[in-house]
């Protein structure tokens, strides 16, 4: 049976800009940011199988205190970075890539889960290095591309290790993709950003900030329609108060 803990960066704010602005729920007031800011979560997930420790996304990549938040998180829960065995990364948005490398005491730029494969969509990479600033932090993104821990994921689906499926959708991003994680015993879904939210999986509304709205939308009904059908559990990486939920 798998086991699944979310890894908490905390609550932020962001806004038209895409700065994401630390957001302090007992004293700060929504209202109080630029209009048309959103209240989220950056919350990557640890997945523990019986097979492997999978990380997916990596957050901001923010430090606290001289150590990375995400190894800070990890610890809580009884591991360490060299226990983690595949990082599954959804898109390279700063949001859930920041944290794919960091720099050591010494400057040094270190792949953040050092015997980890790292699973990249080949295209989201292109994509990502030609746009570039303020969507993609391409300064965190280059130096994991040589990495002989990289794992190119290539056509519009496949499976990883014989229980992993991904899927190409295309609706936050244009080179987004999805994962299934199905063990035998437990179904996990990981949307990224087409299922950012709980909230978002029951209410109809287009969102200004997918590049395809409508199909993001369409998307986030499969997603429903399919999970309730097959007790999928969902990993919601933006949910303030419900990161893992059935529908």
């Amino acid at each position: 049976m798998a086991e699944v803990f979310p890894l908490s960066e905390g609550v932020f704010t962001v806004g038209h800009d895409k700065q994401f602005v630390p957001f302090d729920q007992d004293n700060d007031i929504l209202t109080d940011r630029p209009t048309g800011s959103l209240l989220v979560e950056i919350q990557p997930f640890l997945v523990v199988t019986e097979k492997d420790v999978i990380v997916l996304d990596t957050g901001l990549g923010y430090e606290k205190d001289g150590t990375l938040q995400i190894h800070a998180n990890l610890a809580r829960l009884g591991y360490q970075p060299e226990d983690v065995t595949k990082v599954l990364l959804s898109h390279l948005h700063k949001d859930h890539a920041g944290g794919v490398v960091y720099k050591d005491r010494n400057g040094l730029v270190k792949n953040t889960f050092p015997k980890a494969d790292y699973y990249i969509y080949r295209p989201e990479v292109a994509f990502a290095m030609e746009q570039g600033y303020p969507s993609f932090h391409t300064d965190q993104i280059e130096p994991l591309l040589t990495s002989p821990q990289v794992n190119w994921l290539d056509g519009a689906e496949g499976v990883i290790d014989g229980y992993i499926q991904y899927f190409h959708s295309g609706g936050h991003s244009p080179q987004h993709i999805v994962y299934l994680i199905d063990d035998g015993k437990d179904k996990i879904f990981f949307g990224g950003d087409e299922a950012p939210q709980l909230k978002q999986m029951k209410i109809k509304y287009v969102a200004k900030y997918d590049y395809d709205g409508k199909k993001a939308l369409a998307l986030r009904e499969q997603y429903a329609e399919q999970g309730k059908a097959e007790d999928w559990q969902f990993l919601f990486y933006h949910d303030v108060g419900h990161p893992v939920s059935k529908l």
